[in-house]
């Protein structure tokens, strides 16, 4: 079966992500998805409010940490 360039084009696009995915994963050889340990040294101050946001919100302490984040990568300059 052979796919013409505007099939191509489509196929590219639609799966753009997986795409880019795997061409990390080539360099790399390391997937970019899933879960990686990181340590860090925060300040107490810091480690008591994310505890305290822990607790409110009952989400671990990673994922306040990813949602601050995300939320700064969003954010327009």
């Amino acid at each position: 079966m052979q796919l013409n360039e505007e099939k191509i084009k489509h196929i590219l696009h639609k799966y753009k992500e997986m795409f880019e995915i795997l061409a990390q994963y080539d360099r790399t050889r390391e997937w970019p998805i899933g879960m990686a340990r990181l340590d860090i040294t925060l300040s107490r101050r810091t480690i008591q409010k994310l505890k305290k946001i822990k607790e409110k919100t009952g989400k671990p302490i990673s994922h306040i940490i990813e949602e601050a984040l995300e939320k700064l990568g969003n954010r327009k300059p």
